[in-house]
C-alpha cells in the first residue's frame, strides 16, 4: 500500500500546479503522487483533468479518482501515454478553466440549496450545467423567474465562502446540518469540513468537501433551466452560468 495523497487542494483551491514524487504506479497504471492539486472524483463533482510533465515525457491526465482505500489519489492518463517511474519528479499541472467552471457551479449548487427548503436527493457538477434534485411533493411548485432572481441576488452580495473542521461527533449532535439524503459526509477520520458562505454561514453551511470561489460574486450570472418532475416527489433543478 502506497502512503496517503496529501491534498494541496484542501487548504487552496486556487493551486493550479504543484511540484511531486511519483509514489505508485498501479496495476491499470494510474499514476500515485505524494501530493497533487487534482481534485478526485466526489459528492457529486467530477476529477479533475491536466498534465503531468517529467524528465522525458508528459503524460495527459484525462481523470482523477481516489484509490480503493480512499486515502490515496489516482491521477487516470488519457489513452496511451509514456508514464513516469517510481520516484520520478513531475510537475503537476491542472486544467485551471475547467476545474475554476466546477468551483463556480458547486458553490452556486450551494446558494441554490439555501434557497429550497427540501432535501437533496442527489445532483452532479459540471462545467456548463449543474443540477440538484430535491424531494418535493407535486403539489410544492417551484418559481422558475423568482427562484432566478434570487439567486443572482445572492451572487450580487457578494457573500464570502470559507471553510472550517468540525468534530465526527458535532455533526452527530448537529445533524440538520446534512442537507443531502443520497450522500453522506465522510466520517471517521474525527473531523468533517464545512463550506460556509456569509457570516458565520447566515446563507449556507454545511458538510462539503468539495472546491469553491472564494465568494459569491466570483460565480457570476446565473439561470435556471429546466425544472423536471423525476418520480412522485423528486424534482431535477437544472443550473447554468449565464456569463
Amino acid at each position: 500500500m502506497s502512503a496517503p495523497t496529501e491534498l494541496l487542494f484542501r487548504n487552496d483551491a486556487y493551486l493550479k500546479e504543484c511540484e511531486a514524487e511519483v509514489i505508485a504506479i498501479n496495476d491499470r497504471g494510474g499514476i500515485i503522487l505524494d501530493k497533487t492539486v487534482f481534485y478526485a472524483t466526489g459528492g457529486g463533482q467530477p476529477g479533475d483533468t491536466g498534465r503531468l510533465l517529467f524528465a522525458d515525457g508528459e503524460a495527459a491526465i484525462g481523470a482523477t479518482v481516489y484509490g480503493d482505500d480512499k486515502s490515496e489519489i489516482v491521477h487516470v492518463p488519457a489513452g496511451e501515454t509514456k508514464l513516469p517511474s517510481v520516484g520520478e519528479h513531475v510537475k503537476v499541472i491542472l486544467d485551471w478553466d475547467r476545474r475554476h467552471a466546477h468551483m463556480r457551479m458547486h458553490t452556486a449548487l450551494h446558494l441554490l440549496c439555501s434557497l429550497i427548503a427540501f432535501p437533496v436527493t442527489g445532483g452532479s457538477i459540471g462545467a456548463a450545467e449543474s443540477r440538484l434534485d430535491f424531494d418535493i411533493a407535486e403539489a410544492d411548485a417551484i418559481d422558475k423567474d423568482a427562484l432566478t432572481d434570487a439567486l443572482n441576488e445572492l451572487v450580487k452580495a457578494d457573500h464570502a465562502v470559507t471553510t472550517r473542521w468540525i468534530t465526527d461527533e458535532e455533526l452527530a449532535d448537529n445533524p440538520d446540518l446534512v442537507r443531502t439524503m443520497s450522500v453522506k459526509p465522510p466520517t471517521g477520520s474525527g473531523k468533517v469540513r464545512l463550506v460556509a458562505i456569509g457570516a458565520d454561514g447566515s446563507v449556507d453551511l454545511q458538510p462539503c468537501g468539495g472546491t469553491h470561489v472564494r465568494s459569491t460574486g466570483e460565480i457570476g450570472a446565473l439561470k435556471i433551466g429546466k425544472i423536471e418532475k423525476k418520480g412522485r416527489q423528486n424534482r431535477r433543478i437544472r443550473l447554468q452560468l449565464a456569463s
